[in-house]
């Protein structure tokens, strides 16, 4: 039989063959020394078809055995494709034969895939459940653009319930803004559920195969109104305090003054308590006015103008103009490195970071005043550590106007912070490792 022969018949006609060319040795030697011995023709006849029969019976019983055996694995494997896992194979006797073996793989699988499944379900379940009770929105849609998921929040937000639009394009719900753009960012967009801002994040996932866009909506109304009402209170309780600080005394002398002119006859010495009462309005408006100055610059910071600076020389010019005692300038090895910053923004960071390690150097007795950089992950640190009493334990340090200092504004601090987070940076303050003083540490990204 050639190859391609072979390669045509089916398996169970492969086995029969197999079968019957097993027995034909035995049945061609049967017969023959049937018919060479002297027998009646119908002895001969009768013993022929009986060992014919009995070879074909035997080939035919085989076929069925091991085609029996796998039907019942095709049954179990078609079970498992179905995730019928209920079904087992039996095994005969210890299972250590060949059939037996694979019946106990077979449940084994059956076992494995059941608990996966449960596992799965367990699983596809409790996310559900979870972005069933966040309250944000999330939506996701296919690569058609069409929306195959969302969750409680997401149908408020669009003010229908769930199964009226699944299956509808990004557009006709109005959601296509949230399919371009970078991500993540601040939108603001109007829905049928309520008006922005809103954070959008994006990210892309594959369900059977299949690619997809999951978009997550978080209302920030109510976070930003909680920031909005703590910044007023900040702002509120550090303008109140400043403002009366100035108004108590103008109005105590005010009520002084306007007593003495209504004294008859007029006191001898009410000219010179006129004067001093003047000149010390005089300097608390004029203090007040500073203060409200030093609002408007606070309130007017313009954004970065970024192009290339040399780190090493701002830093070099920063520590010269410091003259009340050294500056030492370090660096972590090497030149220092080319930033894309607003030069002169980041001078006058640098500035109000030094004079403020200088004061407390000096208010503690301290020799110097240490500026430094170093690689960090992401960018590098500027470190500008003194020799003074320590950062104050206190969480208004970066509240505007709040200021530790007699003759201080309050303003130093929170303009540093807004130019480093201006840049993408981030301004700390903390303990000196190693000894008393104070380090603020400069984050700026690479």
């Amino acid at each position: 039989m050639t190859r391609r022969a072979r390669a045509g018949l089916g398996h169970e006609a492969r086995i029969f063959l197999l079968a019957l060319l097993g027995g034909l040795p035995a049945v061609t030697t049967l017969v023959l020394l049937l018919w060479l011995e002297p027998h009646s023709a119908k002895v001969r006849w009768t013993f022929s078809s009986l060992t014919v029969s009995a070879w074909l019976g035997l080939a035919f019983l085989l076929r069925e055995r091991v085609l029996r055996a796998l039907n019942v694995i095709s049954a179990l494997l078609a079970a498992l494709r179905e995730e019928d896992f209920s079904l087992r194979g039996h095994v005969v006797g210890r299972g250590d034969d060949a059939l037996g073996t694979v019946m106990i793989e077979v449940n084994a699988l059956a076992d494995l895939l059941r608990e996966e499944r449960l596992g799965a379900i367990e699983a596809s379940a409790l996310l559900r459940k979870v972005i069933e009770e966040i309250d944000v929105a999330v939506f996701a849609f296919d690569e058609a653009g069409r929306l195959v998921l969302t969750n409680a929040a997401g149908a408020r937000l669009l003010g229908r319930p769930a199964d009226v639009f699944l299956g509808l394009s990004a557009a006709d719900l109005g959601l296509d803004a949230c399919l371009e753009g970078d991500a993540p960012r601040t939108l603001n967009a109007t829905f049928p559920g309520g008006t922005g801002p809103w954070e959008l994040r994006r990210s892309r996932f594959r369900q059977r195969g299949r690619p997809h866009l999951l978009v997550v909506l978080a209302d920030l109304r109510r976070a930003l109104r909680e920031e909005e009402r703590q910044a007023w209170q900040r702002l509120v309780r550090v303008l109140g305090h400043e403002i009366n600080n100035s108004l108590a005394p103008i109005r105590s002398l005010a009520a002084n003054l306007k007593d003495g002119l209504a004294r008859a006859p007029r006191p001898p010495e009410l000219d010179d308590d006129l004067a001093r009462g003047l000149a010390v309005i005089a300097r608390r408006a004029e203090g007040l006015g500073r203060f409200l100055t030093a609002y408007a610059r606070l309130a007017k910071l313009p954004p970065p103008r970024l192009g290339p600076v040399d780190l090493g020389a701002v830093l070099a010019r920063v520590a010269a103009l410091e003259e009340r005692l050294p500056v030492l300038v370090e660096g972590e090895g090497g030149p220092a490195p080319t930033l894309e910053a607003d030069l002169d923004q980041l001078e006058q960071l640098l500035i109000n970071l030094v004079r403020n390690a200088a004061d407390a150097t000096l208010e503690a007795g301290g020799a110097r005043v240490t500026l430094r950089w170093t690689r960090a992950p992401g960018g590098l640190d500027v470190l500008v550590d003194d020799e003074g009493p320590g950062p104050p334990d206190s969480s208004n340090l970066f509240v505007p106007f709040f200021t530790t200092k007699a003759a201080g504004s309050g303003i130093g601090l929170v303009l540093c912070r807004q130019i480093a987070e201006a840049h993408g940076g981030r301004l700390s303050l903390g303990a000196r490792p190693g000894g008393p003083g104070c380090r603020a540490r400069l984050h700026l990204p690479r």
